[in-house]
């Protein structure tokens, strides 16, 4: 009997969100102690937005901004877990399963270090996926641009999914 053959797509998902008061900071699932949290329709989750638009895009199902618009107000204040568990769901019904996850935090503050292991852990769940499958890095811009002066937070992930190729005869 042949090995397993598989189709292999990358995607590329980016979000930015501004920092305001009397909203909690929420990164990958996780809330970050934090005077200042993310603006946005949802919960401003910019880290599962970044994630959810890679998935998205490796597996050629358009974006976040096209399965729960903004303009919907069933969205609004959305759980960005409950989101990306609707993604994962989605795409799962396609076959398609995450080979790895790379995530860049763009942060001046706080400082990710002490989180990171955490958004790591909450990713993986989320997607049921080894938590070795999944990098969380983070970056300060600097003090360049709105993300380095400290009033934007923003994320960059990258994705490789896979699914199996079914041979017909």
């Amino acid at each position: 009997m042949s090995e397993p053959q598989y189709e292999y797509r990358t995607g590329i998902g980016t979000d930015i969100h501004k920092l305001v008061s009397e909203r909690p900071l929420l990164l990958g699932g996780v809330q970050v102690p934090f005077e200042l949290g993310l603006l946005g329709h949802s919960d401003g989750d910019v880290v599962l937005h970044a994630v959810i638009d890679a998935i998205l895009g490796a597996t050629g199902q358009g974006d976040v901004g096209t399965l729960f618009p903004d303009t919907d107000p069933q969205w609004k204040d959305a759980n960005s877990r409950d989101l990306l568990f609707e993604v994962r769901e989605y795409v799962k019904q396609y076959d398609w399963q995450v080979v790895n996850l790379d995530v860049i935090i763009h942060a001046q503050l706080p400082k990710m270090g002490p989180y990171k292991g955490q958004i790591k852990r909450q990713i993986a769940g989320l997607l049921e996926t080894d938590f070795a499958n999944v990098n969380i890095k983070a970056k300060t811009n600097e003090g360049l641009d709105a993300v380095g002066e400290g009033r934007a937070i923003a994320c960059t992930a990258s994705v490789l999914m896979r699914r199996r190729i079914k041979r017909t005869l």
